[in-house]
């Protein structure tokens, strides 16, 4: 069905058909469900934190002796919060956080070639989000930090790191 015939339809309903068929939704799909708590009730700060407790969790664990440093984990967080439309600073601050946490773990771990490669596209992601929202200047200290992070732990793709500092610098230019 396209977005102009559910138009048509939802324009043709009832104010009471149309309110039975969003609760029906509402009890049938738990992606509605999450929708609306979050429309009505944000409390985006607290969401946050349950996500940058597991993100923690995953390159530093309580329960478990070994760390699964599992990339996955935040961006599943990160596409639900794009998808609730989450307040754009939140959302950048979860993502440096990410990076940051990532880096802590790298600096005291051995890593491999592929966790270098999440973490740029991850790199890739903020900045872009970063820029789109204009949030350059909010988070520039903390992007510059993670990047000196990368040289002096000597991280793989060190030149694309560097390239994308580049598109940064670029960003601020009048």
């Amino acid at each position: 069905m396209s977005k102009s015939a559910l138009k048509k339809y939802l324009a043709g309903l009832k104010k009471k058909d149309l309110e039975l068929q969003i609760l029906d939704l509402y009890g049938r799909f738990p992606l509605v469900k999450t929708y609306y708590d979050f429309v009505f009730n944000p409390r985006e700060e607290k969401l946050i934190q349950e996500a940058k407790t597991k993100v923690s969790n995953e390159y530093f664990p309580i329960k478990r002796k070994r760390a699964k440093a599992r990339r996955s984990v935040a961006q599943k967080y990160i596409k639900h919060f794009r998808t609730l439309g989450m307040d754009p600073f939140i959302l950048g601050e979860f993502m440096v956080f990410n990076l940051e946490t990532a880096q802590r773990y790298a600096r005291t771990n051995r890593v491999n070639e592929g966790f270098y490669k999440s973490m740029l596209n991850s790199y890739k992601e903020a900045i872009h989000h970063l820029v789109i929202h204009s949030l350059i200047k909010e988070f520039e200290e903390r992007i510059l930090r993670f990047y000196k992070g990368t040289e002096e732990q000597d991280w793989f793709f060190q030149e694309d790191f560097g390239q994308l500092l580049q598109v940064l610098e670029l960003n601020e230019q009048p």
